[in-house]
């Protein structure tokens, strides 16, 4: 495995990542002040419906990119790279005007019937605009993904996420008014707008890059159906577990209206979780996000090889750097809760559910990074099965349980549901791959976190708490260079055996 590409690519993915995701929670933090809990509670469930609608744009067709362009690459036949990304362009076309179609012309049909509120349609509408768009920009994004050519999937990251947030800005400032319907159709349109400035730039530098894949082997005989029978089966899946993650949305403010809320407190209570507290919770999760997509075609590539000792010992690298880095943000979060909510959003209440979910980190990073090995491996679909089974019992606990236990039986279903995820899917990955077990390393990671975020909440309150971003960053400092001293003198970085190879 070519190592040093892969550390160069990912120091660079993170830290463009790491500068659009502070971007991004900079914007979701703005626009809670803008628009209230209930504002980001109802452009969640647009968001929930376009997340939808952006799944069959796509219907596979990115992995599919990726998967074939790694493949052609691992067997030398660069000619045969341009023919795959026209075949996937193709495919992207029909789905993505497909979706367009189908979301603006039910827009009034679904907000009504299924979102239970009818200022979403204008969103809706607003949205079908960029699913042709998102589509055929996933394709080249899987293209530069599949050749590890980091630096052009993120020029159109940094365009798309620029200009998302660019235009949402200048229109909400042009609405003088409190309306929700208009502010949550502005947003709408700085993510339309987002995807397609991304889709140009990507396509401008396809144009150019391509000029070097001329010569050599050409693809191998039936691309068309090796194309179909990676996307398809993916797009089946991700139908349904979409599909079934949009009814959990719809689900969470009616399963809160039956609990008792009003319903603008039952959209205030979904807004705060979906879009105030997982923002924080997952924002340091950008770290090995861009890993988790990096690693999928270097493991195919290794796989095409038959480099299995080299497969082995990189997944055993990253779950225990992973758990490593995620007990870290689990302890912090922990620590610093409520200083957190009220720093960001003024809210104490947020504070207490960022300390809540704080302790689901390491399970809910590690299954990020696991999913991403095992698509490299080729294992896309089981980890696609796996997630259709949660979502089917996280749709049942939520229509269930949130009547009786409101947002705490909420909580508890993220726990359970996230458990049993990455329980199945580590348990896949090990049957593929040797994993090694190294407990000892966990225990000391997080014993070493939760003394480290001990230490650092007493260097703050010692110097009169955390106020303001400035006392936060100290208490920060504090945690990091407190855990990183003690993770090295209780040798957790060292780890376990790293197993040999393949089964």
């Amino acid at each position: 495995m070519q190592g040093k590409r892969l550390f160069v690519n990912s120091a660079l993915m993170t830290a463009v990542s790491l500068l659009l995701r502070s971007l991004g929670l900079w914007f979701q933090v703005a626009l809670s002040r803008r628009m209230g809990a209930a504002g980001i509670g109802l452009f969640s469930l647009v968001a929930s419906v376009g997340s939808l609608a952006a799944t069959f744009a796509i219907s596979g067709i990115r992995f599919a990119t990726t998967r074939l362009v790694s493949e052609e690459m691992g067997k030398g036949r660069l000619a045969g790279v341009g023919r795959v990304v026209r075949r996937c362009l193709g495919y992207a076309a029909v789905f993505g005007c497909l979706a367009a179609a189908v979301l603006g012309t039910g827009a009034d049909l679904v907000s009504a019937r299924f979102l239970g509120d009818e200022r979403t349609a204008l969103s809706l509408r607003v949205l079908a605009v960029g699913m042709p768009f998102i589509s055929a920009g996933a394709v080249l994004g899987g293209y530069f993904t599949g050749e590890c050519r980091v630096g052009h999937a993120l020029i159109g990251t940094v365009t798309e996420e620029v200009t998302r947030v660019a235009a949402a800005i200048l229109l909400l400032s042009r609405i003088r008014t409190s309306n929700p319907e208009l502010m949550c159709a502005a947003v709408a349109a700085g993510n339309a707008s987002g995807e397609i400035a991304s889709f140009l730039v990507l396509l401008l530098l396809y144009a150019l890059d391509h000029k070097r894949r001329r010569g050599g082997a050409e693809s191998g005989a039936g691309l068309t159906r090796r194309m179909v029978s990676i996307a398809m089966p993916l797009a089946a899946t991700a139908y349904a577990r979409v599909a079934l993650n949009t009814v959990q949305h719809m689900l969470i403010p009616a399963g809160l209206r039956r609990s008792g809320a009003s319903a603008e407190a039952a959209l205030a209570g979904y807004g705060l979780i979906q879009g105030m507290v997982f923002p924080v919770i997952t924002f340091p999760m950008v770290l090995f996000a861009s890993v988790s997509e990096l690693i999928v075609p270097e493991l195919t590539e290794e796989q095409v090889r038959g480099n299995d000792r080299r497969i082995a010992s990189a997944a055993n690298t990253l779950l225990r750097m992973t758990f490593i880095f995620s007990a870290a943000v689990s302890a912090f979060l922990l620590g610093f809760s409520r200083e957190l909510g009220l720093r960001l959003y003024d809210s104490a209440e947020a504070g207490r559910y960022i300390g809540l979910l704080s302790m689901l980190m390491p399970v809910m990073y590690m299954d990020n990074i696991t999913d991403g090995m095992l698509r490299g491996l080729g294992e896309h679909m089981y980890a696609m099965k796996v997630n259709i089974v949660d979502s089917l019992i996280s749709t049942a606990l939520i229509w269930l349980i949130l009547p009786k236990y409101a947002i705490n039986g909420y909580i508890v279903i993220l726990y359970a549901s996230e458990i049993f995820n990455f329980s199945l899917s580590l348990w896949r990955l090990s049957k593929v791959t040797s994993i090694s077990r190294s407990f000892r390393s966990m225990a000391l990671s997080l014993l070493s976190a939760l003394t480290a975020a001990a230490v650092a909440r007493a260097a703050v309150e010692l110097t009169g708490g955390a106020r303001g971003m400035a006392g936060l960053a100290a208490g920060g400092a504090v945690f990091a260079g407190a855990y990183l001293a003690l993770i090295r003198l209780t040798g957790a970085v060292a780890g376990g055996e790293t197993a040999p190879a393949i089964r």
